[in-house]
């Protein structure tokens, strides 16, 4: 089983600062996790919660205007180490692939983990930055946006953006568009009547 490749394509919200407001300490925690498992092209798994944070509990009005989330919500949501748990039971049968839509979300996680003191649950795991590999397969100078990305391909993202289970879901169906797009760049060009037949050699029967 451990040969079978899976996919977790994930998309965390955080904590943000107010505006113009310098916090002592202040570093960004997760409040919203949402992860899409996908394993042979297929969805798997669903998973979306709201995160309590450890550090900062309390959310600044900002922070709660730009993401329509509420402090009941995080209150109310799984802790920072039942998510990592949650995590380590997700990737423990295949070898793993993590995207995301820019570098943040592991980063953040990364930090989390080691200001919580727990192990970076996805060591093993290999991962794939897609706002990068969106930017070289276009040409791009400059990063896109996910959702803007999304619309450049004439589609819509799924749901609300700056929802977690959202914008995972949106970030694998990116992948797919351009896992296809690449699918269909490589295809090697179909061979014409001059490649399969030898002319000098036919003239020659003429001679």
């Amino acid at each position: 089983m451990k040969g079978r490749r899976q996919y977790l394509f994930i998309d965390f919200e955080f904590t943000m600062p107010e505006k113009n407001m310098r916090m002592k300490d202040f570093y960004p925690e997760i409040i919203e996790a949402g992860v899409v498992l996908v394993v042979d092209d297929q969805i798997i798994e669903q998973f979306s919660s709201f995160v309590a944070p450890l550090k900062f509990p309390t959310l600044s009005e900002r922070c709660k205007s730009f993401l329509h989330i509420s402090q009941q919500q995080v209150d109310k949501g799984m802790s920072f180490f039942e998510m990592i748990r949650k995590f380590e039971d997700c990737i423990k049968q295949f070898e793993n692939v993590i995207v995301t839509w820019g570098n943040m979300d592991m980063k953040v996680l990364r930090h989390n983990c080691l200001r919580a003191g727990v192990p970076f649950p996805f060591k093993t795991a290999s991962e794939i930055d897609l706002s990068m590999e969106y930017k070289r397969f276009f040409g791009d100078q400059n990063q896109t946006g996910l959702w803007k990305a999304v619309q450049q391909y004439g589609k819509e993202g799924t749901g609300k953006h700056h929802r977690a289970l959202d914008d995972a879901l949106t970030t694998y169906n990116i992948f797919r568009l351009v896992e296809k797009d690449k699918r269909y760049l490589e295809k090697p060009k179909p061979t014409t009547i001059g490649d399969r037949i030898d002319f000098s050699k036919l003239l020659n029967e003429f001679v």
